[in-house]
């Protein structure tokens, strides 16, 4: 394979240090704003929003068979607080995840399920945090640029060849 055939925005395979994690549909593309990311973030907004539309004419839909079934109104009225209560803590998960990774993983499994079902409330996190950033890319930038830091300083400390340097006190005989 030739150098020209990485995906754009990645970094050359042979750059030292560490690399930046890729975003779902950025890739690596959120690091230089490269590689036709203004036009990503605008596809990801779109197709979020227009999958949140689509998913709440899906929910009308099946609202309107529990109408036909004619399963009273008290049912109606718990479905829709199952999918309002979801859908709002979807939201706010998915949008917490954006900033910080999550403290415990298990907690966050356990709630995979209640996401699911609250779906809308996740596109429609990710269609506003994607009106101004990839979504994670804040918290993505903020730990590539500590890591890049951290090795910027492990190297700079490194100066020369630890084997050159004279050893304290006693001299090595001269080969020759």
């Amino acid at each position: 394979m030739s150098e020209n055939s990485a995906a754009p925005g990645t970094p050359p395979a042979t750059a030292p240090g560490p690399r930046p994690e890729p975003i779902r549909f950025f890739g690596t593309t959120w690091v230089g704003h490269d590689g036709g990311y203004g036009l990503r973030r605008a596809g990801v907004a779109a197709g979020s929003l227009v999958a949140a539309v689509a998913a709440c004419f899906v929910l009308r839909f099946a609202y309107q068979g529990l109408e036909i079934a004619e399963v009273g109104g008290f049912v109606g009225v718990l479905v829709i607080a199952m999918f309002s209560i979801c859908s709002a803590i979807a939201f706010r998960k998915t949008w917490e995840g954006f900033g910080a990774r999550p403290e415990d993983p298990s907690r966050e499994d356990a709630l995979r399920g209640l996401k699911s079902i609250g779906f809308i409330g996740s596109l429609l996190a990710y269609f506003v945090r994607s009106l101004t950033e990839a979504p994670g890319e804040k918290l993505r930038r903020t730990e590539y640029e500590k890591a890049r830091a951290q090795f910027e300083k492990r190297r700079s400390a490194r100066t020369g060849n630890p084997a050159a340097r004279k050893a304290s006190g006693r001299k090595r005989p001269k080969r020759g």
